[in-house]
């Protein structure tokens, strides 16, 4: 059995209260990211996947993300449920398991929380407790055990995953993208100006996911030592990269950098040096950071381009930041951070990019999939009594996009209660806001 150390447990206590930390800054940055109307369910949205996500770790996510491979490399055995055969003394490494498994409980409830921002202002409160924890073990465990477990079959493949580019920020971020798109847009996607309405609270939610995010990487060292300290650099670096990468290019497109961009550069940067903080060095860290800055500010507009709302740019930032940074660990991977392998432009050739790219792939197709069929044969929004087969259950989007750009004829015609007790409702279908219609609030 191995020994705990000491200092790397002491070190690890305090990374897993700062990735802990990390959530409640979540819910602020988006509360504030949010209009006046939606900021407390925004808020709660975050809040709530503190204790959903806790009880399905502890109950059925560990023992399938972190036991002994079970099943060809995709899901880990059961022998670990509801943490049985875990002790004080049971040792991980160099850490107690217990702590170990708290400090991964920590990123599988701020990936939760990630995913409400593609969301926000449009799913019931309810719904959403019910999606968080099937997710956390369908989705965020499984996904976990293939690139961290050993036996699991990316991690058997080579690719390298620092401290969660892919099982964090790839995967919240498809996941996004997929709920995006069953919900259909906001009422006023592409024609109302939705700002954020309180930027001093964005600011404030970014300083502590800044702040935490140091425990996020360096705590993954697992030990109070050099690596931790070249993992904490390189987060500092590309953090600050990021940032003036985004003010550049807003400069440059736009005439002057803004608040906004200088927090979302911040959060590019970090969400990038996620997977790579342990695999580049301290140059390699700045390449990371400026380029997931300059490119997810573009991306964050593909949204009005390709017609899926995602709210708070879930996609823009911590879907593309993390295909950025996993791809660069296959161009500027160095012998000396992960003691074998490097990237193309340190002679190691195409193996370990092409690693990474597979892994990039493999998570689009599961995580669309299982958001799919978790919908269900449940009656479709604004149809009563019409039922989704199997083979249009993920069609939801497309019928709530046709029902808002039909008018308000065709709202009338499938819920006119509805729209009796909410008058401008089908003015807002058509793009006619309450205000343009100078009706009350009842």
């Amino acid at each position: 059995m191995d020994a705990i150390d000491p200092a790397a447990t002491a070190w690890l206590l305090a990374s897993t209260a700062l990735v802990l930390l990390m959530t409640p800054g979540l819910a602020i940055f988006y509360g504030g990211m949010v209009r006046t109307t939606g900021v407390l369910n925004m808020i709660m949205m975050s809040f709530i996947s503190i204790p959903l996500v806790t009880v399905a770790w502890l109950l059925v996510g560990y023992t399938i993300a972190f036991s002994d491979d079970s099943a060809g490399g995709l899901v880990g055995s059961l022998k670990h449920i509801g943490m049985l055969g875990i002790n004080p003394d049971t040792a991980r490494g160099p850490v107690p398991e217990l702590l170990f498994a708290t400090f991964q409980l920590g990123f599988a409830i701020v990936t939760a929380a990630l995913v409400s921002g593609a969301i926000a202002d449009r799913a019931k409160f309810a719904a959403w407790m019910v999606f968080v924890p099937l997710w956390t073990i369908a989705v965020y465990a499984v996904v976990a055990h293939w690139v961290w477990a050993s036996g699991g079959w990316l991690f058997e493949l080579g690719a390298l995953d620092y401290a969660g580019g892919l099982v964090v920020e790839i995967v919240s971020g498809m996941s996004a993208l997929a709920l995006a798109m069953v919900l259909g847009p906001r009422i006023g996607f592409k024609k109302d100006a939705m700002r954020p309405h309180n930027l001093p609270f964005v600011l404030l939610g970014v300083g502590l996911l800044w702040f935490g995010w140091f425990g996020f990487n360096a705590g993954s060292a697992l030990a109070a030592s050099g690596m931790a300290a070249a993992t904490f650099l390189n987060t500092l670096v590309a953090s600050c990269l990021g940032m003036m990468g985004w003010l550049t290019v807003e400069q440059v497109r736009d005439g002057r950098p803004t608040t906004f961009g200088a927090a979302s550069g911040v959060v590019a940067g970090l969400v990038a040096i996620t997977p790579s903080c342990g695999t580049v060095n301290t140059l390699g860290a700045a390449v990371v950071g400026l380029a997931a800055g300059i490119v997810c500010s573009f991306a964050v507009g593909a949204k009005f381009r390709f017609g899926y709302d995602d709210s708070l740019d879930v996609v823009g930032v911590h879907f593309v930041g993390g295909v950025v940074g996993v791809l660069l660990i296959g161009l500027l991977a160095t012998e000396v951070m992960t003691g074998g392998a490097q990237g193309l432009f340190y002679g190691g050739g195409f193996a370990q990019l092409g690693a990474g790219a597979g892994g990039t792939g493999s998570r689009r197709v599961r995580v669309h999939r299982v958001v799919c069929v978790g919908q269900g044969d449940r009656p479709v929004h604004g149809l009563p009594g019409q039922r989704r087969g199997r083979d249009d259950r993920c069609r939801l989007h497309a019928a709530r996009r046709d029902r808002i750009r039909g008018g308000s004829a065709r709202v009338s015609a499938v819920a006119p209660s509805y729209v009796a007790r909410r008058p401008w409702r089908a003015g807002a279908a058509t793009g006619e806001g309450r205000r343009r219609l100078n009706l009350p609030r009842t």
